[in-house]
């Protein structure tokens, strides 16, 4: 017997229905095929918490909790305190308490934090323990990127978001037996901030279910509206997505209208805000809010977009897309961090202007539109398969190069 897991996340790592969850479900099915895998984490409603009894067909125990402190409390705490906002924000005895006690009792060889807020989790650990660190994101990266573009107390809120969290990432990092990152660009930009070299600091790939998103695959289909269609897919309460699809909606839409009138842009995801709802009310713009199945809608559309303006690690729906055979469009920041290769199995585009552009040709050329998708899921299959990505995991969690003391962040 190798000894035991202990995975530790910040939303439950089931199903693989969001960006989050889809890497860290798949952590999770790829530690329990070595070892014996216990999960603590967190659940941001109801319809998370009745995930529980199906992922516990995946693990050895698990310790499900509600996430029940508010944002204004976390703010207060963590401005009051010092500590990061994201930090004070997932944070509960609980969860403390259960983590202590299965150390105690359990023969754990190795801990994984997913997500920097889960490493103040992980206490002092005894030789021949390891932890891995899975930062996903250069999350403090991201609020520092929130701070510079805005103005007034939010974009004050940010700034020192990005400070805090940063010297809290180092400290998390100069403890952890090993730091992933979503993408080598990530881990590279970290490695640059850390000050530590790629023994401590490395990329592990997102990959793509690709049986799952196969244009082939039998799932139901969508009925087309008339007209070309494009598609945008993503948790629509999550800012970064928020911004890309106003900024599509109002910007770049009305000049692709301008030359193709029928087009059409759908908003396909989850939990939409009134600002995205709103957009409904555009010329040619469709919010579907939550789909059963996205790839009905992926399969659809004539091309999809990826307009993000800010964005960290490796983008899940653009993945998604290319798997689907798709032609995509993306922002040089939604392309960042994917081995893909712009003209080739995709086409990057800086600024509404060259978006509307590079749509409208996409649009006028089916066939080229056609060798755009087909390489690009080409691509996915020799690149992104989650058995390729993951396949160094079991070492990295279980190996044998184990630093001395560590102590707590």
């Amino acid at each position: 017997m190798t000894g035991e897991i202990l995975f530790l996340c910040h939303r439950i790592p089931f199903p693989p229905d969001r960006g989050d969850k889809i890497r860290s479900y798949h952590l999770l099915e790829r530690m329990a095929q070595v070892a014996p895998v216990h999960v603590g984490c967190f659940a941001d409603d109801a319809r998370d918490t009745g995930f529980a009894p199906e992922m516990a067909k995946m693990t050895a125990s698990q310790c499900v909790l509600m996430r029940d402190r508010s944002r204004m409390a976390a703010g207060v705490k963590g401005l009051a305190t010092g500590q990061s906002l994201l930090v004070s924000l997932f944070d509960h005895p609980d969860l403390h308490r259960w983590v202590a006690k299965l150390l105690e009792e359990r023969p754990i060889r190795a801990v994984a934090a997913y997500s920097a807020q889960m490493a103040h989790f992980v206490p002092p650990l005894p030789d021949g323990v390891r932890f891995v660190m899975d930062f996903v994101d250069f999350d403090s990266a991201k609020y520092a990127a929130y701070g510079a573009q805005g103005a007034g107390p939010m974009a004050w809120i940010n700034r020192r978001e990005g400070r805090v969290l940063l010297d809290f990432e180092r400290k998390v990092a100069e403890r952890a037996d090993l730091c992933a990152f979503v993408s080598e660009a990530e881990a590279a930009l970290f490695r640059q901030a850390s000050g530590l070299g790629p023994d401590r600091v490395v990329g592990i790939d997102n990959g793509v279910a690709l049986d799952y998103f196969d244009p082939a695959a039998d799932f139901p289909a969508v009925e087309r509206p008339d007209g070309s269609l494009l598609v945008f897919t993503g948790q629509m309460d999550y800012r970064p997505n928020v911004e890309a699809v106003e900024s599509f909606a109002r910007e770049t839409l009305p000049a692709i209208r301008a030359r193709c009138p029928e087009a059409l842009f759908a908003i396909v995801g989850r939990n939409p805000t009134k600002s995205v709802q709103a957009l409904a009310g555009l010329p040619g713009v469709i919010v579907t809010g939550a789909v059963p199945d996205v790839r009905g809608w992926l399969a659809a559309a004539d091309v999809v977009v990826a307009p993000l303006r800010i964005a960290r690690g490796i983008q899940n729906k653009v993945l998604e897309a290319m798997a689907m055979a798709r032609p995509v469009v993306a922002s040089p920041q939604a392309a960042e961090g994917i081995d893909a290769q712009d003209e080739e199995h995709l086409l990057i585009a800086a600024d509404p202007a060259q978006e509307a552009e590079k749509i409208i040709a996409l649009l006028s050329d089916k066939d080229r539109a056609g060798r755009l998708g087909r390489a690009a899921r080409a691509r996915m299959e020799e690149r992104y398969r989650w058995s390729a990505t993951l396949a160094g995991l079991p070492e990295m969690l279980l190996g044998s190069q184990l630093p001395a003391d560590r102590e707590a962040v």
